[in-house]
């Protein structure tokens, strides 16, 4: 069967990693591309490398030009999917990019980003431990389903193993990340301007003000499959923009449990990936570069511990566009419909 999709925010660079997913995927068909500005122009003159699908036109987004397709992607900015999202009732399998659908608490939505709270739909990250089980469970037969923040997946993906196992504690982790600028969207700011961010490494959101806390927060919280509220996660959490298109470093340190030994730790991340197909734990004293992931759905992880410190040290590397938004919307999407959960993606990354 071949299914028809749809993709809203076609000119952005979510929508357009999600494109170019799609473009190789032997079940899709690609029939529909929307935007707000750009619509009326050619998808090629936004998205000039989609080459095998210069024949489509963006159209503009609306309920009426989503409907009658299988699958919808919705890769708008935070606030905006949920205007469409009642109205797509029809559409068998809708994705949501953006953030409008991944927060359970509407204090949490209130608190980091404001404006209408919306329903919560099946987080996408099949790999993440919930409840001593796997978030892939969930995602089986689901029509409604809210992909990742890239940098809330790559620090979940990180620590919950550790959390689920106990070998950690989870009230005090500080997670700092390397992130490239893509990770802010396509529209034109300042800020990321290349005079102001080459050379430079630049801070934003410190302090506890990023809106992928609540996110954290509240997927490790699942991984503790105590009922405890996602307040229980204690993170400090600051990114830094880095002079590179795209990709995640993610350096994350936690306190180690009493009483448990190095090879418990070890196994607890080993155990909790094994056999997984796009995340993976590397050999004892290797870490990863986000030069290994470019292009790639996926996560490599890079574990240490530091009996000194009394903590553990977890370094991830993914590509913020695949593994961290478009790989796993697909991801998610081919468990929904029941395709091999790997149709479409790649474990190769692209080098030099």
């Amino acid at each position: 069967m071949t299914y028809s999709v749809a993709v809203s925010g076609a000119s952005g660079y979510a929508g357009g990693e999600i494109l170019r997913i799609l473009a190789a995927h032997p079940d899709i068909h690609i029939r529909t591309v929307t935007a707000h500005a750009n619509a009326g122009r050619p998808l090629i003159e936004q998205q000039p490398h989609l080459r095998s699908l210069a024949h489509l036109t963006l159209q503009e987004t609306t309920p009426d030009i989503l409907a009658g397709h299988d699958v919808v992607f919705l890769a708008l900015p935070h606030g905006q999917s949920g205007q469409y999202t009642e109205a797509l009732g029809e559409v068998p399998l809708v994705i949501d990019a953006g953030a409008d659908h991944r927060l359970v608490s509407k204090d949490a939505w209130d608190a980091f980003y404001g404006g209408a709270f919306h329903e919560p739909w099946v987080y996408g990250v099949p790999e993440l431990l919930v409840a001593g089980h796997k978030q892939r469970e969930q995602l089986v037969a689901a029509s409604r389903i809210a992909a990742p923040g890239c940098n809330a997946s790559t620090v979940a993906l990180s620590l919950a193993p550790g959390i689920a196992a106990g070998v950690i504690e989870p009230d005090h982790i500080v997670s700092v990340l390397a992130v490239g600028p893509s990770g802010a969207g396509k529209s034109a700011k300042t800020h990321l301007l290349a005079s102001e961010i080459l050379g430079s490494a630049n801070p934003y959101a410190v302090g506890g003000t990023h809106r992928h806390i609540p996110e954290i927060q509240q997927a490790l919280a699942a991984a503790l499959d105590t009922g405890a509220p996602a307040a229980s996660i204690g993170i400090s959490f600051t990114p830094v923009i880095v002079p590179m298109a795209r990709g995640i470093l993610a350096t994350s340190v936690a306190r180690i449990a009493d009483g448990v030994s190095d090879a418990q730790i070890r196994d607890a991340w080993a155990g909790a990936y094994a056999g997984e197909t796009f995340v993976h734990v590397l050999p004892e004293g290797q870490f990863p570069r986000t030069a290994d992931v470019l292009g790639a759905n996926t996560a490599l992880l890079g574990l240490a511990i530091d009996r000194a410190a009394g903590t553990v040290v977890v370094v991830a590397a993914v590509d913020n566009l695949v593994k961290g938004t478009a790989g796993a919307a697909v991801q998610s999407m081919n468990i929904a419909l029941g395709l091999p959960e790997a149709r479409g993606l790649t474990v190769n990354g692209v080098a030099p």
